[in-house]
């Protein structure tokens, strides 16, 4: 008897054998125009971006990956489809990919936001800045990082959000200082839902959580963290399927707040490291030599199907925690991206992640699919 999980695995496969082979929707940028007159055969196109930075799988199966500089691509199961900056997106990085409850697909750009329609490349022009204390949590609105590439615009004046309801995109401020030698220490970096709809919001400097009623605000004095230990610098942030919240970072690693109380894991773990960009040690006790790998620039979190947690860093791969042990994934396990700049589980439980390259776990090693 077949079983789904073999179901499952066959379909991966002809997946990534169709992805590896597709045909782009657009001229292939290795095949002259003359060539293709003629009627030579093109060669099968790649995933051409350097660098992937988030994934989605639409409600209709599509998978959309977003790149660090290039555009957004669609695969629909035959060809791939290419969007830049020249098709109407706000910006040509993507930084993360959501779809409405009307199926269309929304893009963080780097800088702005756009959409697509099933048709082509939309920019939303109600945005609403009048309103920028009223904060609310619907089930199905959409959040977006602010429209600019490191903080708020003129416009938007104070570090916040947008909140997306179908129709018009709300900017809300968040309870953090308005004054604006703040608003790059309080760029949004990346967002994550928990339960009951709560949502948390990263910021360089701080990491805000709203529960539809209240707000918590944790940062460096809520934590107790001072110079010579390092300071936050929060580049993802994850609440996990049992409540607890991951807080990555690029520098001091991974901070596990529990609703109670704070920990530094990378440190707990034995994994910081003295980083030479930041210029600091992260502590004491337990670090590892500049030849090991180590859990101190966390740029992505996420869980799988399984409840594990990952964490993708720049430099040392992707690293899997199951509640008691700590793995590291690298190039040894298919992982050939030293970087990991998004991690995605898709509407199958599948897990994803992003970097140079994309690479889908098979549960034991990745495959690259680009």
């Amino acid at each position: 008897m077949i079983t789904s999980g073999q179901v499952r695995r066959v379909l991966a496969a002809l997946f990534m054998l169709a992805l590896v082979g597709a045909t782009s929707c657009t001229t292939n940028p290795d095949v002259t125009r003359s060539e293709q007159e003629d009627g030579a055969t093109a060669a099968p196109a790649r995933l051409r971006f350097e660098t992937v930075r988030s994934i989605l799988e639409d409600s209709k199966g599509n998978y959309w990956f977003g790149s660090w500089k290039e555009g957004v691509c669609r695969f629909d199961g035959e060809s791939l489809t290419y969007f830049t900056v020249e098709d109407g997106l706000s910006d040509n990085q993507i930084r993360s990919i959501q779809e409405d409850r009307n199926g269309v697909v929304w893009f963080e750009g780097g800088v702005g936001i756009s959409g697509f329609d099933g048709e082509r490349i939309i920019s939303y022009t109600s945005k609403n800045y009048t309103s920028k204390d009223e904060w609310l949590l619907r089930t199905g609105d959409l959040w977006f990082k602010e429209d600019g590439s490191i903080g708020a615009t003129e416009v938007e004046g104070q570090p916040g959000v947008y909140r997306y309801d179908g129709m018009t995109f709300t900017y809300l401020a968040y309870p953090l200082p308005a004054d604006r030698n703040t608003v790059a220490a309080y760029a949004t970096t990346g967002m994550s839902t928990g339960k009951g709809g709560r949502r948390w919001f990263a910021t360089y400097s701080a990491v805000v959580g709203y529960d539809g009623e209240s707000f918590t605000v944790i940062d460096d004095k809520s934590l107790g963290l001072k110079e010579d230990a390092g300071s936050l610098h929060v580049r993802c942030v994850l609440e996990d399927s049992k409540g607890n919240l991951w807080i990555g970072n690029n520098g001091i690693g991974v901070i596990l707040h529990d609703g109670d109380a704070a920990i530094n894991f990378t440190q707990e773990k034995g994994l910081g490291k003295l980083d030479q960009r930041v210029g600091r040690l992260t502590h004491e006790l337990g670090d590892v030599t500049d030849d090991s790998p180590s859990l101190h620039r966390v740029f992505s979190i996420g869980e799988d199907r399984t409840g594990n947690i990952w964490f993708g860093t720049v430099e040392h791969g992707a690293w899997r925690y199951d509640g008691k042990s700590l793995r590291n994934y690298t190039a040894e396990d298919g992982l050939t991206s030293k970087d990991i700049m998004g991690i995605y589980t898709d509407r199958h439980g599948d897990l994803w992640l992003a970097g140079n390259g994309v690479f889908k776990f098979n549960g034991a090693s990745f495959d690259r699919i680009h």
